[in-house]
């Protein structure tokens, strides 16, 4: 199987992880906004519940990835961010107040903030210059099929016991207790602690930035203008339904786009090893510009099939890709605090896209929404192309 071959034990390790939390977290997605509606949130409160939640998960990958570094420790980090995911899921049936709620969801995603920068450092560790595609690439595969199969299993709980959301949250845990387990097979290489460890301040990373290379400033500078324009997939979604698919059919689509995404991450990521990491983030660039274009025509099944399984290929090419990216132009010693401080923008952006998407889709509606998308997304296209070199291969 010469296309595992460099699959680290510590790779494998962290996708089975990643995988389970993974299948834990969309098990509860689909079936989220309707339980909170059933426990008398608005719209407009769970917009900002999801809000805070991101925005929690985007600040604190930022300091805690600074942290790792500075501990010159990946693992622990790794065990306690999906140690609090886990437990956040039957914590959201326990109790309905908006506060508990508020607190159970921002936990899950507090512990997103601790993990990311350490297991993506961990990831980096784990390849060379020339296999980070394929790496960060296998990762996304084993993570994505758990966003596969979380909402599968869900579904088929429902078909058997309808309108039984509360149970669900506690299923949840399984999963979530056996990625927590899996994680604590994992061993740290450098065991040189520090003997002066600061503390620094919460937004300590954010000095990295002045610190950091030009490189590095330059692609983090085009990602995240990237992001600004791209809302959360819940839009994509919802344009679906406007379009007449009934609830099966919208999360049938979403299990379809993850599967196409979990099934070409890894391939992609080999791909991108030898054509060149910027050659296929520019792909994907073009095929989700293609995407929300498409959007913007009425057709039936086979267009909107069509356009999930393109915006599962975008996926494939830009996520993992990015962050091997990152780790390609960066320091060894500030791997976590270069993820993080990217994940950290990224949430923000993601945040102010969400946000701006459905004030102009609610204003203006739907196609000037989505073409606003589409324009900004030509533009990053001709940054990326114009004032971006390629990577080192």
């Amino acid at each position: 199987m010469s296309l595992f071959k460099g699959i680290s034990r510590t790779v494998w390790i962290l996708s089975i992880v990643s995988l389970l939390t993974d299948a834990a977290s969309e098990m509860l997605y689909p079936i989220m906004p309707i339980y909170l509606k059933a426990i008398g949130f608005s719209v407009m409160l769970i917009g900002i519940l999801e809000g805070v939640a991101e925005a929690t998960a985007g600040l604190t990958k930022g300091y805690f990835g600074n942290l790792s570094d500075k501990f010159e420790r990946r693992v622990p980090f790794v065990q306690i961010g999906y140690a609090c995911s886990a437990f956040s899921k039957p914590l959201l049936a326990l109790m309905t107040y908006p506060l508990w709620v508020f607190f159970a969801r921002t936990l899950d995603r507090f512990g997103k903030g601790i993990r990311t920068g350490a297991r993506d450092a961990l990831l980096s560790d784990e390849s060379t210059l020339q296999t980070k595609g394929k790496i960060f690439g296998f990762h996304r595969s084993m993570d994505t099929l758990g966003a596969v199969l979380g909402p599968l299993l869900a579904l088929l709980y429902l078909f058997f016991y309808p309108q039984h959301y509360k149970a669900l949250f506690f299923i949840a845990i399984i999963p979530g207790l056996m990625a927590v387990i899996a994680s604590f097979f994992l061993k740290e290489k450098s065991i040189q602690i520090k003997q002066t460890i600061i503390f620094t301040n919460f937004f300590s990373f954010l000095q990295y930035w002045k610190t950091s290379p030009k490189a590095y400033r330059k692609l983090v500078v085009g990602l995240i203008a990237f992001t600004l324009f791209n809302s959360s997939d819940v839009f994509l979604l919802l344009r679906a339904k406007e379009a007449g698919f009934n609830d099966a059919s919208v999360i049938g689509l979403y299990i379809f786009y993850n599967l196409v995404f979990a099934i070409f991450a890894f391939p992609v990521g080999v791909l991108a090893d030898k054509l060149g990491l910027k050659k296929i983030f520019v792909i994907g660039l073009v095929l989700f510009a293609f995407v929300y274009a498409g959007m913007l025509l009425n057709g039936g099944l086979y267009l909107y099939a069509f356009l999930f399984f393109l915006y599962g290929l975008y996926a494939a090419a830009t996520d993992g890709i990015s962050k091997a990216w990152i780790t390609n132009i960066t320091e060894r010693e500030n791997k976590a605090t270069a993820i993080g401080t990217f994940a950290a923008f990224q949430s923000i952006g993601a945040l102010i896209a969400s946000s701006l998407t459905g004030l102009i889709w609610f204003k203006l509606g739907v196609g000037f929404a989505f073409l606003i998308t589409v324009l900004a997304t030509i533009f990053v296209i001709v940054y990326f192309v114009i004032s971006i070199p390629n990577p080192h291969h």
